[in-house]
């Protein structure tokens, strides 16, 4: 498992649990991944490489992210912790991403990655208010 990148084990971590495959929907950015709950169809986590830069760091050579959706309040607590960034390309209220560098420990990620699939989950409707027969 040492010798797979971040990137790879939460790739096959979504895979095996969520039964989603990676759609990779940019020609001009071959890397980019998204991946879609499969009852509602909306993403719940992007994967992309990106240059520092963009994410408002130093450094040369591009950066795994993740984006994922959770709460405002969480993005709040969040960010203030080592590994987390502003959403890049999504709505900063809604998303956050993640450095796939291994700064963020996988068992941090996977709980996030539910949050977000729940997040995205088709809304159940509630049940009619019929009064229940004795």
């Amino acid at each position: 498992m040492a010798d797979t990148s971040q990137r790879e084990r939460i790739t096959q971590y979504i895979q095996d649990t969520y039964g989603t495959q990676a759609e990779y929907l940019w020609a001009d950015s071959p890397g980019n991944a998204i991946f879609r709950h499969s009852a509602s169809k909306k993403w719940y986590a992007a994967l992309m490489c990106v240059l520092p830069e963009k994410l408002g760091l130093t450094g040369e050579e591009a950066l795994d992210v993740m984006d994922i959706k959770c709460s405002t309040i969480m993005i709040g607590s969040l960010l203030s912790t080592k590994g987390f960034l502003p959403a890049y390309h999504m709505n900063k209220n809604h998303w956050i991403s993640i450095v796939l560098d291994n700064s963020v420990s996988d068992d941090q990620i996977i709980p996030l990655l539910e949050l977000s699939y729940d997040c995205v989950a088709p809304k159940r409707r509630k049940k009619s208010s019929q009064p229940v027969e004795a």
